[in-house]
């Protein structure tokens, strides 16, 4: 077991760059593999979930070389994959495991998805049960609610699903399924989840359109889409540890270059502004059809807000550090409409409040949500304190988040089981020093 060691002390300053956005990694591998030819992806994710994903088309047939800094995908068309000789492992992945259920209920093949014991714990039904809508046949524990799933490749037929919640993992497994069906998928959404599949589907050409509100596929498109230079934008959910950990450590000033900016993903910037954050947004630009920025952080004192459903789409990855900027600020933090927090790599309701109250923080959980007491006072940020037994609880977010509490603290503090950070940002803890001495 890994442990992460947070020396306190020092502010953050210099430049650096976050890992290439995971969400963008996975959908730009799925894609890249269904075109005719080979394609580049520059700047990917080298975290273990989405080397999870290549290895899941390597398995399918797919030729995919890896260097350290691009994929060479050789697609072989829109049919093109094949039956694999074992189960698909995704890993820790829930992105990868329920993208897949959805493009491969429309092949003409068997296979298994499978994963970690926190995938096999997380909610496949949410996707299993429109996928069969759709004519797909997949079996699984509970009738198909968890992993590891059996999916009987068939005909899929188009269907029009209302999705009672905003996600966008349900949103890209029906659209992944739609391309193979016969006539046309019709998908709406309460709110607006994140639109990284619309936007990667519109780079490559395929034919998805919106309506009033309702995306409209049109299923095995006549023309397939050739190979194609992808270049991916650094990860807005790994810059905003940094963000939050310039915010509240006194004296701090970075800049991250290259940061994804896409308006689904930064809700963490709207909601720090509001709590007194000094976030500038600089060179702002477009790559592979999504926005681009550079950020500049500075130090600020923040103060308590409130945060309901319609912003939690929106920040649902930096919920965790976000929790870290409230018990530090001035005044009372209110969160609600975060249940599907509970069923994510972790209860990240439950394991922030434990974990942060473990800390000094003053926090009252809610089914939904939560009420952060800030131990800020008189226009200054407050300060944590180490835990004795900090426990990332196999959750990189989690794990990060601790990391970035435990810069305001007096003593060092060691956070257990911190080896899930390879998921998403492999490199977080040489990143954080090189900030913290100043020498980036």
């Amino acid at each position: 077991m890994t442990s992460l060691v947070i020396t306190p002390g020092r502010p953050l300053r210099g430049t650096t760059t976050v890992p290439g956005d995971k969400s963008l990694t996975h959908r730009a591998i799925i894609l890249t593999a269904l075109a005719e030819g080979t394609s580049t992806i520059s700047g990917y994710c080298q975290g273990e979930d989405c080397l999870n994903t290549m290895r899941a088309f390597q398995t399918l047939g797919i030729p995919i070389r890896q260097t350290p800094t691009e994929l060479a995908v050789c697609g072989k068309g829109f049919w093109g994959l094949s039956e694999p000789n074992a189960p698909i492992d995704c890993g820790n992945s829930g992105t990868g495991i329920r993208l897949l259920t959805g493009l491969l209920s429309g092949q003409d093949f068997f296979s298994v998805l499978t994963g970690d014991e926190s995938i096999r714990r997380r909610p496949m039904g949410r996707v299993v049960k429109p996928l069969r809508e759709m004519g797909a046949v997949i079996g699984g524990r509970k009738g198909g609610e968890l992993a590891p799933l059996a999916i009987t490749g068939s005909g899929l037929r188009g269907i029009e699903y209302t999705s009672a919640v905003a996600s966008a993992q349900i949103k890209s497994s029906i659209l992944l399924a739609g391309l193979f069906a016969q006539g046309k998928t019709r998908y709406r959404e309460p709110s607006l989840s994140r639109d990284h599949t619309e936007r990667m589907f519109q780079f490559f050409g395929i034919p998805l359109t919106r309506e009033e509100g309702v995306l409209v596929l049109q299923g095995r498109p006549s023309i397939g889409w050739r190979g194609v230079q992808i270049t991916i934008s650094g990860d807005f959910s790994a810059a905003a540890f940094f963000i939050v950990g310039a915010t509240i450590v006194q004296g701090s000033d970075i800049v991250i270059r290259n940061v994804g900016m896409n308006p689904t993903r930064i809700g963490l910037i709207e909601v720090m502004r509001k709590m007194g954050a000094d976030i500038q947004v600089l060179g702002q630009r477009e790559e592979a059809g999504e926005p681009v920025g550079d950020l500049r952080v500075r130090s600020a004192p923040l103060k308590g807000v409130t945060i309901g459903p319609d912003l939690i789409p929106k920040t649902i990855d930096e919920f965790p550090v976000l929790c870290v900027a409230a018990a530090v600020a001035d005044g009372d933090t209110v969160i609600s409409g975060a249940e599907e927090l509970r069923v994510k790599e972790s209860d990240r309701i439950a394991t922030m409040s434990g974990e942060l109250k473990a800390m000094g923080a003053l926090i009252e959980e809610r089914p939904d949500g939560m009420i952060i007491k800030g131990l800020g006072r008189g226009g200054e940020n407050g300060r944590l304190k180490a835990a004795s037994n900090a426990q990332s609880h196999g959750d990189h977010r989690v794990a990060m988040s601790l990391a970035i509490g435990g810069l305001t603290a007096e003593q060092p503090m060691t956070i257990a089981d911190t080896g899930c950070v390879d998921t998403s940002f492999p490199n977080f803890e040489g990143s954080l020093a090189q900030l913290l001495a100043g020498s980036v």
